[in-house]
């Protein structure tokens, strides 16, 4: 196989001219990083690690890191898989996760994340679609055998050939990582410097491909090179001042935009210390927080509220190692933002990304009032000048979803459009999804924002354009929910929207018209779900029946109305989630790590 290219020559000399675009690839940043930093401590596991996997925890240096990755990838070598290659992974947040990434991208093979809640269903999908060759994996996440479950996938992903497992079992049908390793010779480590040698990185190389669930019931592969990559790094290392003495704690999972390029990178970038945590667990993560110093780290809106709502909750909890929290994904509130800051001297970094490319942040070096960070983001190109890179390098519009026009006054609602060298290229199977791009190369964000500021300096959040719900930080798609629920023999129509949560930001409800005849409950669509092997995050946590769906003049369901209607209680009836738990405590700090 050959590397992936992904951007036009055109593109690549527009931006390398500018100097947004260099020749610095991940593999060279790592390298960069043993030799500076060798035996100093890199990265380390959360302490209820065995939970999770049969892995010992690890309090690892820059020199035990690389050697795993040279061990790692001259197991990948051995069983065939090298430049080209798509390499599926799934783990928990863990050591070794990062040395899972840091081994695909030096034997040349393009890594695709996935959450670790995803089943049969949602893998054999991306497989396909991604064209997986490899699928790297635990002998068990938690109660699931996951390894032998892909195992079990392998016939209906036609391109998978090769599954491998850490962990202490070994699993029929999977290369058992330890047992591979144990057997390399120094030939086999050698080979991998001589591989990398002969296949030399090119910064345009697709390097990841990760998945976003828009709101279509079809899931899209987002492809990226070192370009975008590690571009973006500097406003995720420039937002929370990190350096190599920084000790950041990662909560969110290593699949997508936020932990990639909110922890992973800017890790690579400074040689900090990376503190790996997941599944979410209050007391756990509390307990890093302190015993490893941590400065800097990132949670949703919706739990940074409740800590402030509840003193109990940190209690005898010390936290005074924390500089800055980064949140996002749910507007965040004036008083959350001002608390934090007053209380704990804490500062919010609010953060608007997605898979795709979008980059907007608060600057807090400039906008040093919280309630100002807190409702607004920084209009690029608005009459300001602000500091950090991206800034720089992206242009900024809004445009009328009506009449097509850019807006360029305050108050009028318009869709953002961004353009930059942070975009991705296009989604994988560009030819069965619609292009997020206009004929100008805007990406189309699908998200409603206002001009504001009493200098028109700052963009305001108004609405999402689409139906996403975001939960815990996951994207879930209504429509592929609203397909699978519609199946059932009892639902005469359904829509599904989402509901405010204190801790998660947004739940999932199914708003069902039953069939004449039919009665159905939480559970019988819980159950109904379980046996399509989706992922638990996404199963519906609250249900509400309707004799009919509320419809504009043109039919389309009215999903805003819906969700206001949940958020003030009416309904015709209501079934919720105290029927059914979707999680793997009863705890509502914890989120499920085993789907």
């Amino acid at each position: 196989m050959t590397a992936r290219k992904m951007h036009p020559q055109e593109r690549i000399d527009e931006y390398t001219a500018m100097g947004y675009w260099t020749a610095e690839t991940v593999q060279q940043l790592f390298a960069d990083r043993v030799a500076e930093f060798g035996d100093e401590l890199a990265a380390i596991d959360a302490p209820n690690k065995a939970e999770f996997v049969d892995t010992p925890i690890q309090r690892a240096s820059w020199n035990d890191i690389d050697r795993q990755v040279d061990e790692l990838a001259a197991a990948l070598l051995t069983a065939g898989i090298g430049e080209g290659s798509v390499v599926a992974v799934q783990l928990p947040n863990i050591v070794e996760l990062v040395v899972a990434y840091l081994a695909v991208w030096r034997v040349r093979a393009i890594i695709s994340p996935l959450p670790v809640q995803y089943r049969r269903h949602e893998i054999v999908e991306l497989g396909n679609i991604g064209e997986i060759t490899a699928f790297l994996t635990s002998d068990r996440i938690a109660q699931r055998q996951a390894a032998a479950e892909v195992v079990a996938m392998m016939a209906d992903i036609p391109s998978l050939r090769t599954v491998l497992a850490i962990g202490r079992a070994v699993i029929e049908g999977t290369v058992h990582v330890g047992t591979a390793v144990a057997a390399l010779s120094a030939d086999d480590i050698a080979a991998v410097a001589t591989y990398a040698d002969v296949h030399p990185v090119d910064p345009n190389d697709c390097i990841t491909i990760c998945w976003t669930s828009g709101t279509e019931s079809r899931p899209k592969g987002v492809p990226r090179a070192h370009y975008e990559w590690l571009l973006m790094s500097h406003d995720t290392v420039f937002a929370p001042s990190l350096d190599h003495h920084a000790r950041v704690l990662n909560p969110f999972p290593m699949v997508n935009m936020a932990g990639i390029n909110g922890m992973l990178l800017p890790w690579l970038r400074t040689g900090c210390v990376l503190v790996q945590h997941q599944p979410f667990d209050l007391p756990v993560f509390l307990r890093q927080v302190e015993d490893e110093r941590i400065t800097y780290t990132v949670a949703p809106p919706a739990l940074l509220a409740t800590l402030l709502q509840r003193d109990e909750l940190l209690a005898g909890a010390d936290i005074s190692t924390l500089r800055q929290i980064g949140s996002g994904s749910a507007p965040l509130q004036e008083w959350m933002v001002r608390g934090w800051h007053e209380r704990y001297g804490v500062a919010i970094i609010n953060y608007f990304g997605s898979n795709e490319g979008i980059a907007l942040m608060t600057d807090i070096n400039v906008m040093t009032d919280p309630d100002q960070r807190a409702r607004f983001f920084p209009r690029y190109g608005g009459g300001r000048v602000w500091t950090f890179p991206a800034a720089q390098c992206t242009t900024v519009k809004l445009i009328d979803t009506e009449t097509g026009e850019e807006i360029d006054e305050p108050g009028r609602p318009g869709e953002l459009y961004l353009k930059g060298p942070s975009l991705f290229a296009g989604y994988l199977d560009a030819a069965n999804v619609n292009s997020p791009f206009d004929a100008d190369g805007f990406l189309k964000t699908g998200d409603m924002f206002v001009i504001d500021g009493p200098e028109q300096q700052f963009l305001r959040y108004v609405d999402r354009a689409k139906d996403l719900i975001i939960r815990g930080g996951m994207n879930i798609a209504p429509a592929e929910l609203e397909t699978m629920i519609a199946s059932h023999p009892a639902v005469a129509e359904v829509a599904v929207v989402g509901f405010p949560d204190d801790m998660l930001g947004e739940k999932v409800c199914a708003v069902v018209t039953p069939r004449p005849g039919h009665a159905i409950r939480l559970a019988d669509v819980v159950t109904h779900l379980r046996s399509q092997d989706i992922a638990t995050y996404k199963l519906p946590e609250r249900l509400e029946l309707r004799d009919v769906l509320p419809r504009n003049p043109v039919g389309k369901i009215l999903k805003r109305q819906l969700r206001d209607e949940i958020r003030d209680g009416i309904g015709d009836g209501i079934d919720q989630q105290s029927t059914v738990s979707v999680g793997t405590s009863d705890d509502s700090s914890r989120q499920p790590v085993d789907g």
